[in-house]
């Protein structure tokens, strides 16, 4: 497995702190190499080390509470500073308190979890700065790259358009291996991870929903709309229920939302957000007859390079006109239009023509799948395979 320096480093100036490492992100996006790989680093100084997997049965079945986690370390810990990981530490009754609890007697703590409940209510309340987080995510393209030569293979973007970046994938040669590997994922996130874990008794409505959202990556929502089409299409549900439904695959990262910033009112719309999927798979899975929606997977995957550019984002209304993307770093802004192509001209005329009366200082930017270059005077255009393997928006400028 390659080195996922690009997060690591975040976390290393935090190795000796007493505050505590959260390491969260969808399941099998790689938290648990990355806290081995964390584990290999510190053991090159120390042997005080305790590593527990809660998904470990023999783990599981004899740490049942709170009381037993401090009773294990406590017996198993040796002179000086400890270092603590514990993976998928929120299936262990009382964690929480455990933690917390740990921090205080020269132990260094480091979890992960695949539910952002990890970073909600009274626990994070309570620790209020004595807590980091790091959010980690499936493979960027540069990754990818990265991870085929270890293993002597080649990836295309059309590949990554389709299939995404869930690491363990690659493993394997054939289409059909990692898909059902794909699928297999996908029924472990919704069914074990939701519709058991919340006591979800309207399955057939639960799925209906996941199923429309994940295939809508891209789009532009509003509770209203969901809740339109659901009724009119399967049957009867609140709004409130589609809201609580909606939250669940938040808290599991399987969706991430993006409020919408209007040029007009010069504020973050509450109302409209767009949802992107966390791995544009959950959106070609659901795809009858390999008819793949690349334009809104292609949209998707520039949203998830350019957070890990580390460019904060937003969907921006201009003046009815949507950009895409507004992406800011320190005091620059970058609008970014994406389009699988701008060979035709309505498509052309329809990506140009958002950017109309945006200021001369800010980058305005065309991401397409197209070999030619379209750039013009006052808009760069930066062909995919070149953009998935920049470092941030003013290389190659």
């Amino acid at each position: 497995m390659i080195y996922r320096e690009h997060y690591i480093q975040s976390v290393r100036e935090f190795y000796d702190s007493d505050l505590i490492k959260i390491i969260t992100g969808i399941r099998r996006c790689g938290k648990s190499v990355i806290l081995e790989q964390i584990m290999q680093e510190i053991s090159e100084k120390t042997d005080n080390i305790i590593y527990l997997n809660f998904e470990d049965k023999r783990i599981s079945a004899n740490i049942t509470d709170e009381n037993a986690l401090i009773s294990y370390v406590e017996s198993h810990r040796k002179v000086g500073k400890c270092y603590l990981f514990f993976d998928e530490v929120q299936t262990l009754d009382g964690w929480q308190n455990a933690c917390k609890t740990l921090r205080l007697y020269d132990y260094s703590l480091f979890i992960t979890g695949s539910n952002s409940k990890l970073l909600s209510g009274e626990f994070t309340k309570e620790l209020s700065g004595r807590y980091v987080s790091f959010r980690v995510r499936p493979f960027v393209y540069k990754e990818i790259i990265e991870y085929a030569k270890e293993l002597k293979k080649e990836i295309t973007v059309t590949d990554y358009l389709i299939w995404g970046g869930f690491p363990k994938r690659f493993e394997f040669d054939s289409i059909e291996a990692q898909r059902r590997y794909l699928n297999d994922l996908d029924d472990t996130i919704i069914i074990n991870d939701l519709i058991h874990r919340y006591r979800i008794r309207k399955e057939n409505l639960f799925k209906n929903l996941v199923n429309y959202i994940l295939r809508s990556n891209s789009r532009i929502f509003s509770a209203k709309s969901i809740h339109d089409y659901v009724k009119k299409e399967h049957e009867s549900c609140s709004v409130n229920t589609i809201m609580k439904y909606l939250g669940y695959l938040e808290e599991a990262y399987i969706i991430e939302s993006v409020r919408q910033y209007s040029a007009k009112t010069k504020k973050l719309l509450n109302f409209y957000t767009k949802i992107y999927n966390a791995d544009v798979a959950f959106n070609s899975l659901r795809c009858p007859d390999n008819r793949f929606d690349l334009t809104h997977n292609l949209e998707n995957i520039v949203y998830h390079e350019l957070l890990y550019m580390k460019y904060d984002i937003w969907v921006y209304n201009n003046t009815g006109r949507e950009i895409d993307f507004l992406a800011r770093s320190g005091n620059k802004n970058y609008f970014i239009q994406v389009a699988y192509s701008v060979a035709e001209e309505k498509a052309y005329n329809r990506e140009f023509e958002a950017f109309k009366n945006i200021d001369s200082l800010s980058q305005k930017i065309l991401i397409t799948n197209d070999e030619i270059d379209y750039s013009t005077s006052t808009v760069r255009h930066i062909r995919l395979k070149n953009f998935l393997l920049m470092n941030d928006l003013d290389e190659g400028r």
